[in-house]
């Protein structure tokens, strides 16, 4: 009986040895099949990670590119605000000269003529103080005729130079404009010395200058237009102004006719 016992307990020993066995050796084998899942997770992370950083870095690519055109298109979007800006700057101009222009024509009055130069060098080129000089042929001396901003520069309504003398007498003979851009402080800009020399001109004929010493205080410089509004008035200018003189003259050649006239017929 004892036996009996003690081959079933060491049977069953057996059996408790072999099942410990068994679940240590399924134990092992889900040890390794968990390591192996999560080394196989591993690597499928970083590849998602790897994926993901690579769809990342092209993305920030294609936003840098697009950040750099929307700068490109920003800046042609200025360059193009500021063309519209001068081209319509441009325009007003023209339209004011073709203004002044024919206002300039629509008199043969040699005073309204001169106005109205003033009125243009003021208005258009924005000239607080200068000065119209007119060209004597017979003494070949420059002399004012007209003059503004006396109490900027003083003596301007009486210049007077020879043909060929300084800046303006040198403008007068060569029939080239003559410029100084920069600042009229520290005593730069003189009688002798403008800050501008236009000669008024009919075709290569030199009639007299427009000579200017500072521009109004809005204004801090000559601009690209303004040069090419100095050439269209100069030409208008000099014909206005020369038609003028040459009617007014003939007015009072006409008039000492007629009186002569007038006394010859009384007389008679």
């Amino acid at each position: 009986m004892t036996e009996e016992r003690a081959e079933k307990f060491l049977e069953l020993f057996n059996k408790g040895k072999e099942f410990t066995e068994e679940l240590l050796r399924e134990n092992q084998r889900l040890r390794y099949r968990i390591a192996t899942l999560e080394t196989g997770s591993t690597a499928g992370f970083d590849e998602e990670v790897q994926r993901l950083r690579a769809e990342v870095q092209q993305l920030t690519e294609e936003n840098r590119r697009i950040g750099q055109r929307f700068k490109e298109v920003e800046e042609e979007n200025k360059d193009f605000a500021n063309r519209y800006i001068e081209v319509e700057e441009q325009n007003n101009n023209l339209a004011n000269l073709y203004v002044a222009s024919y206002q300039l024509h629509s008199t043969l009055d040699f005073r309204e003529v001169i106005q109205i130069v003033q009125e243009i060098v003021i208005n258009l080129i924005g000239a607080e103080s200068f000065a119209i000089l007119l060209l004597d042929e017979k003494t070949n001396e420059l002399k004012t005729i007209a003059s503004e901003g006396e109490d900027v520069m003083p003596g301007i309504e009486s210049i007077s130079t020879r043909l060929g003398d300084g800046i303006m007498g040198g403008v007068a003979r060569t029939g080239e404009s003559y410029y100084i851009n920069q600042d009229m402080e520290g005593g730069k800009v003189t009688l002798e010395k403008p800050l501008a020399a236009v000669p008024l001109k009919i075709k290569e004929h030199v009639i007299g200058l427009v000579v200017i010493y500072k521009l109004l205080q809005q204004k801090d410089s000559f601009s690209a237009v303004d040069y090419e509004l100095f050439s269209l008035l100069a030409a208008h200018a000099a014909t206005a102004i020369f038609s003028s003189k040459l009617y007014s003259q003939s007015e009072r050649k006409l008039n000492t006719i007629q009186s002569f006239l007038d006394l010859l017929t009384t007389t008679s």
